[in-house]
């Protein structure tokens, strides 16, 4: 499996030379089979557009599977220029909360937006997804409800049958508890998402500093990232999902923070390939 991130700030963009090293796009990372072009892409913020760049002249064929449907998560899909093309094949799918495609126009349409989904070019369908464990492009997606304020959001675990990955990208989970560390709990659905993983790339917006006054906001801590990982045996922690005020050097402070554990840290940045 190959893990492409094309875009990784939490909340909005974050233009300006500060930002650069590690991208100031919103969510967005591509998964592809052995080489062959990106089939899967969980979330589509403002780094959806880079994905176009990557697929060059080619269309997208594939699935877009979102975790939640804030902003910064959705924001890309009108500028996805590999998917709005006459032949492109996008198959679109959120966590079940009524009628998809209804439910994504609510942002997606006059007067918030000149078009309606539905007007997107290519062949476009748009469903929804319950948790469970689903077969999507020949890979193995497990869905699982997450704690994250403002709507339904769903974590997920993915496999090709040889390698696996995690993606927790909004993730609160003091809405369960504290935790340990005050930082919140490390309760089942985490840790069954993360159990083993290859990979696990998690929301590390705030800092154990800026949390007690942004606790509300629905986020998680580096440091809560970290514990997971650890806790769960993953082998990889991708910090993710970062504050838009968070400049490049601030993030490469955090993962110089984090390393000498168990697990191995690095911060998911525009452009990063992982082969697993």
């Amino acid at each position: 499996m190959r893990v492409l991130f094309c875009g990784v700030r939490g909340s909005t963009p974050a233009p300006g030379a500060a930002f650069v090293r590690h991208g100031g796009h919103t969510s967005c990372v591509a998964l592809s089979h052995d080489g062959g072009p990106p089939s899967l892409v969980l979330d589509a913020g403002t780094g959806l557009q880079n994905l176009s760049r990557h697929l060059g002249d080619q269309p997208f064929r594939g699935t877009i599977l979102l975790g939640h449907l804030h902003w910064d998560h959705t924001h890309g899909l009108p500028f996805f220029t590999a998917g709005d093309r006459p032949d492109s094949d996008v198959t679109l799918v959120m966590p079940a909360q009524g009628d998809p495609e209804q439910v994504l126009e609510r942002a997606f349409s006059p007067p918030h937006f000149p078009i309606t989904p539905a007007q997107l070019r290519g062949h476009w369908r748009f469903a929804g997804l319950d948790p469970g464990t689903h077969s999507v492009e020949g890979f193995q997606v497990t869905a699982a409800d997450i704690p994250h304020k403002g709507g339904r959001t769903f974590g997920f675990r993915i496999s090709d049958g040889r390698s696996t990955v995690a993606y927790l990208s909004d993730h609160s989970p003091v809405a369960v508890g504290d935790g340990p560390d005050g930082v919140g709990e490390y309760h089942e659905a985490a840790m069954a998402l993360a159990h083993d993983v290859d990979l696990l790339v998690h929301d590390a917006q705030h800092t154990a500093a800026e949390f007690p006054a942004r606790r509300h906001f629905g986020h998680s801590t580096v440091g809560y990232a970290v514990g997971l990982a650890q806790e769960a045996r993953a082998q990889t922690l991708a910090l993710y999902h970062h504050d838009p005020s968070r400049t490049d050097d601030e993030i490469d402070d955090l993962v110089a923070a984090s390393k000498g554990g168990a697990v191995e840290v690095v911060a998911a940045s525009e452009g990063l390939c992982i082969d697993l």
